[in-house]
């Protein structure tokens, strides 16, 4: 009959400036696809150099190797007879674009520009390319010679085109193209395109997989069409985990999708589906709209179909619901994919994590104990790529893990580090949760250590400082606790490089950190303590939701330690007990909630919220428990610790990127590090506020 079509799209665990391997997983998908008798094969952004290499897209290399990989592809047999849609950079009339090349036979169809760049938030494209501004415009691109050997060809199309087959019509958008007001998708399926194709690097964030799905679904709900979605997966070599999540949609409904988080470097998902189904939806729903545009897309006429005569037998594929993760569920296993690729990649063979018995180290424990039983299922589930990286991490070639518990003992070593200021509780708390997920665990007691320094300092200076309990001034009370956190970050790295060695077996680990998104934004935590590690899983999550995630990990791997952790009030235990008793709390010690925390972060990043606008806001939000004074005395004393605090984000430990108001000043959060902290102008402003509202005793958040 000639109207069912399949294509295939995919999700590929791509890494940057890795050309070889980045080569095999691209042609992989491609003979997947094949397999599963696809005609259309979409990969995600920039696969063949991978989408973190930065600044390396500046490099000529960078272009030279990825046409060389381009090359490569077009010479293989397991090209022919499919349309293949790779991302690459390309540079044009010397300028540089992040483009899709579409090939088929060992002939370039068309070159595809980015039109809208992603420049917000963790995204930097503008840095590196330019939009394709020129609406509609199709020039001339100059194939470099090693490609003009291979095609025969001198020039191909570049620019805004799309592609008309014998029997349907196939756009492409990419990436932030689908997010944007003016998405292409509207403008194509106006003039008839049936197919749009958005190959992404889309990265992973609590809940956003629901708002993709929402905008893909919506897409083709207003006018119709066939919507196919590529994305990158794993971190790339980066703070963010691209969480895959290949689909596609037809006419508002959802027919097939690939994992969201997934050890597997390649996942292809293939879909037959029947371009009379776009045509009765657009006949019927958008009748009188359809041919409105002003100016046509510029085709590109294909000698190919991707349907076949006879496809009466061929099943197409039916609606479904996709059940997308909790939050808790995200945290779980969006981080430990990233600790999965950053180990296996890194050369290392294994974590080390300061363990405290505390709500942040335990959720970090928990995300290794997570990754853990991951490997275990995808070796379970026939993954010898999992396998064989096992096994060189155990240094072992006949190695099976029989159970999470196993491999946490091999590759993950925690540290209780004690000192006077320690209670026994928090040992016992640390200690019975290493012994139920299994890892090797060690007690160190660094109070002979934090001594020792002390003493060095004595005897140059003659003085020994005191803790604020013993008489000592608020100075002496902050070093002390200071030089004992960095001490543990000392061992921590000590223990890292040499427990391996010292037990007979070879290799070094990396050390975790543990700091939360909310004392990162507060400067709660020592500069070069513990919580500069290697790399951070939770640097980017609230605490409110690791208390969550944490009441996630009781019910899903029965870890019954957890529940006496998450009822202690979260303390850095730094200074002096009370009758062997833990008086310093971290919520004391900040002059706030950390749920108050969240929120204050949310409005500082994404509602753009300086001191007054925040006092605006929240004079209103909390007026139902904190007085106009009180809301004041907050937001002043935040933007005070914050501003003091801020140098401390130079050095922040690399995190994983979970939540849009992360602080991280190296990537995300782009501020000074220098501020008046006095907030004098600011400060009056709010005073003034709370003076008018004061006055006026009739005003709902008056006193």
């Amino acid at each position: 009959m000639g109207r069912k079509v399949i294509l295939a799209t995919c999700s590929l665990n791509q890494w940057a400036l890795d050309f070889d391997g980045n080569f095999e997983r691209i042609l992989k998908s491609i003979e997947i696809a094949k397999e599963n008798g696809a005609k259309y094969r979409l990969g995600p952004e920039l696969e063949i150099c991978g989408y973190g290499c930065a600044d390396h897209f500046h490099e000529s290399d960078t272009l030279l190797h990825s046409l060389e990989v381009l090359k490569k592809l077009l010479v293989s047999p397991i090209t022919e007879d499919i349309i293949c849609d790779v991302g690459m950079p390309i540079m044009h009339r010397n300028v540089r674009y992040n483009c899709r090349v579409i090939f088929l036979n060992r002939q370039i169809l068309l070159i595809r520009p980015k039109k809208l760049m992603a420049n917000h938030g963790m995204y930097r494209e503008m840095r590196w390319f330019a939009p394709w501004t020129k609406f509609r415009t199709v020039e001339e691109y100059f194939l470099p010679r090693m490609i003009q050997q291979v095609t025969g060809q001198d020039i191909v199309p570049f620019g805004d085109c799309v592609l008309s087959t014998k029997d349907t019509c196939i756009g492409t958008e990419m990436c932030e193209e689908l997010w944007c007001p003016s998405s292409p998708h509207s403008q194509m399926g106006l003039d008839g395109v049936e197919i749009f194709t958005n190959s992404s690097a889309s990265h992973h964030e609590l809940c956003k997989a629901d708002q993709r799905l929402n905008l893909i679904k919506s897409a083709t709900t207003k006018s119709g069409g066939i919507y196919l979605y590529a994305n990158q997966r794993g971190c790339d070599g980066d703070r963010l985990y691209y969480d895959g999540c290949a689909m596609v949609a037809i006419n508002g409904d959802l027919v097939a999708h690939g994992a969201q988080f997934s050890l597997n470097d390649v996942e292809v998902i293939t879909a037959t589906l029947d371009l009379e189904d776009v045509r009765c939806y657009r006949g019927e729903t958008c009748q009188l709209q359809m041919g409105s545009e002003s100016k046509p897309c510029h085709r590109i006429k294909v000698d190919f179909s991707l349907s076949s005569h006879d496809d009466i037998c061929l099943p197409t594929y039916q609606p479904m619901t996709w059940h997308l993760h909790s939050p808790e569920e995200e945290i779980s296993l969006g981080p430990a994919c990233w600790l999965w690729d950053y180990l296996r990649r890194s050369g290392q063979a294994g974590f080390l994590l300061p363990l405290s018995g505390g709500v942040d180290s335990s959720a970090v424990a928990c995300i290794v104990y997570s990754m853990c039983v991951l490997v275990c299922q995808a070796i379970e589930n026939g993954n010898k790529q999992v396998l064989q990286d096992v096994r060189r991490l155990v240094g072992d070639d006949n190695y099976f893990p029989q159970q999470p518990r196993e491999l946490c003992g091999l590759i993950f070593t925690t540290c209780y580090m004690s000192s006077e200021n320690s209670s026994v509780d928090t040992f016992n708390r640390a200690k019975e949760l290493a012994g139920q997920i299994g890892s090797t665990h060690m007690n160190v007691n660094i109070g002979v250590v934090v001594k020792g320094i002390l003493g060095i300092f004595s005897m140059v200076t003659g003085r020994w400082p005191q803790f604020s309990a013993n008489g000592g001034s608020h100075r002496e009370n902050l070093a002390l606790q200071n030089v004992q956190a960095r001490v543990r970050m000392v061992l921590a790295y000590l223990f890292a490089q040499l427990s391996l060695w010292s037990r007979g077996k070879p290799g070094g680990l990396l050390v975790l950190g543990s700091a939360n998104v909310d004392e990162s934004l507060t400067g709660y935590f020592t500069k070069y303590d513990c919580s500069s590690a290697d790399i951070n899983p939770i640097g980017g999550i609230s605490k409110n939701d690791l208390k969550g995630f944490l009441l996630y990990c009781v019910g899903q791997f029965q870890l019954t330690a957890l529940t006496s952790i998450l009822a202690a009030p979260p303390t850095a235990e730094l200074e002096p007990l009370t009758d062997g008793q833990v008086s310093q709390t971290d919520e004391a010690d900040m002059g706030m909630t950390y749920s108050e925390l969240s929120v204050i972060g949310r409005l500082r990043k994404i509602s753009k919220c300086g001191p007054f606008s925040m006092f605006c806001k929240l004079v209103h939000t909390w007026k139902d428990v904190l007085s106009p004074s009180e809301v004041a005395y907050k937001v002043k004393h935040f933007f005070r610790m914050y501003s003091v605090n801020r140098h401390k984000m130079t050095t922040v430990t690399p995190s994983y990127h979970a939540e849009s108001y992360s602080p991280d000043d190296n990537r995300f959060d782009l501020r000074p590090f220098l501020y008046n902290t006095l907030w004098s102008w600011q400060f009056r402003s709010i005073d003034s506020q709370v003076s008018h509202i004061t006055a006026k005793p009739n005003c709902p958040v008056s006193d």
